[in-house]
Parts: structure tokens; sequence; C-alpha cells
């Protein structure tokens, strides 16, 4: 059995960047986007959409 740090679709927190501290949960694929995640998601914190990078 491989390790949780080995496999493929790890567990990632993406984290916003409007400085609300408020964070999403996703799993992403390693071969596929071996870089850190972006996406821009809706903060209801901030109350619109902001991009959202992954934190380690």
């Amino acid at each position: 059995m491989a390790k949780k740090s080995a496999e493929l679709r790890p567990i990632v927190k993406l984290r916003s960047t409007a400085g609300t501290g408020y964070t999403y949960v996703t799993r992403k694929n390693r071969r596929n986007t071996p870089d850190r995640l972006t996406m821009r998601k809706f903060d209801p914190v901030a109350g619109r959409r902001v991009e959202f990078r992954e934190t380690r």
C-alpha cells in the first residue's frame, strides 16, 4: 500500500488571496498539475470571486 504523501490525488487546501482566511479543500492530480493549483472561486467573507491558491 502506498504512503499518503505518494498518492496520485492528494488532498490540498486552497486559501483565499483576499486575506479573509477562507479555504476550500479539494483533490488534485499530481501528474496533470505538478505546480501549485490556483482557481477563481467565490469567497463568502469577501462577497465576490477571488483567486484561491494552494497552500501546503
